[in-house]
């Protein structure tokens, strides 16, 4: 259900179903879903926001678990802050391009190779979008998104927006620390010329990887564990025996045991018991915690 906030030319959905807009189809109801139309919309909504309301971001929702009890406040989508260009001619004589928040991964890395540019190949494995990239240091196939970064744009709850350098951002393996009280709105990545022109080819190998070895086509995050200093989580957990092990309809997959997969109809409250599941079987059995990469937000069921 849509509704009207004055100045504003975005949607607002009141109670939106999450499980909409994360790639586990599962998770609770937010109180307030917005839209927002362009990035100077997205400004004049913020200005509009109380300083206490809680504000959540979700691009393809692929790395996110909201449990089922909900959300407060207003969760606020980038669908249409997905924009990629040149900004002008130095940054097409220096290959840099920009993207905002919302673009897909995948389609930066595509539209990159097109361009003749190389080094964003592996974005081509994530499954998220350049703000959730930003978000946690997504990396794939070797790569890093932080290493194609230049400058980031933010915006705040006043609706300002500020150029900022990589150097203004503490990062480090699957997790970033930004200035507070700001959000990314758009990044410039730094990529190099390809004479040879093979980026599309080497996406297409880099993806029939993929394929090869992760669940595609199933519902689920991605990578749910961050890999421990010198070895693999996918490799803890199946020497654990866990693959194929299931709560509800929340079962770890059999081609890859890092993957949580819904096989239809679990819960987040499935989910989330899965994944702490696994954390306490690999603590007793290696005597490592796993630390989750996926985002875990949200009330659980009941929750007064």
């Amino acid at each position: 259900m849509g509704t009207a906030v004055s100045g504003v030319r975005g949607e607002l959905r009141l109670d939106e179903p999450m499980a909409r807009h994360t790639s586990w189809r599962a998770g609770g109801r937010a109180q307030r879903f917005f839209v927002p139309a362009d990035a100077e919309d997205l400004g004049c909504f913020l200005r509009g926001t109380r300083s206490e309301e809680p504000l959540w971001w979700v691009g393809l929702g692929s790395n996110l678990l909201v449990r089922d009890g909900g959300l407060s406040g207003t969760v606020i989508s980038t669908a249409r802050l997905n924009a990629c260009r040149f900004i002008d001619e130095r940054a097409i004589a220096e290959r840099v391009i920009v993207a905002q928040a919302g673009a897909p991964c995948a389609r930066i890395a595509r539209w990159a190779a097109q361009l003749g540019l190389t080094g964003a190949e592996f974005l081509a494995g994530i499954p998220g979008t350049l703000g959730g990239a930003l978000c946690m240091n997504a990396g794939a196939f070797g790569g890093e998104t932080w290493g194609l970064i230049g400058s980031i744009e933010t915006i705040d709850r006043r609706g300002e927006r500020r150029r900022r350098a990589r150097q203004d951002f503490e990062i480090g393996y699957r997790e970033v620390r930004a200035p507070a009280d700001e959000w990314y709105l758009a990044a410039e990545l730094v990529l190099a010329p390809d004479p040879e022109g093979g980026g599309l080819d080497r996406i297409k190998a880099l993806l029939g990887r993929r394929a090869g070895t992760q669940p595609m086509g199933q519902a689920s995050c991605g990578s749910v564990f961050q890999n421990p200093p010198g070895d693999h989580a996918a490799r803890l957990i199946d020497a654990s025996g866990l693959k194929g092990f299931s709560i509800g309809n929340a079962v770890v997959s059999e081609k890859h045991a890092n993957f949580i997969v819904n096989r239809g109809g679990a819960t987040a409250t499935d989910i989330e018991a899965l994944i702490e599941h696994v954390q306490r079987t690999v603590a007793e059995r290696h005597g490592l915690w796993l630390k989750p990469e996926v985002r875990i937000v949200g009330e659980a069921p009941g929750h007064e």
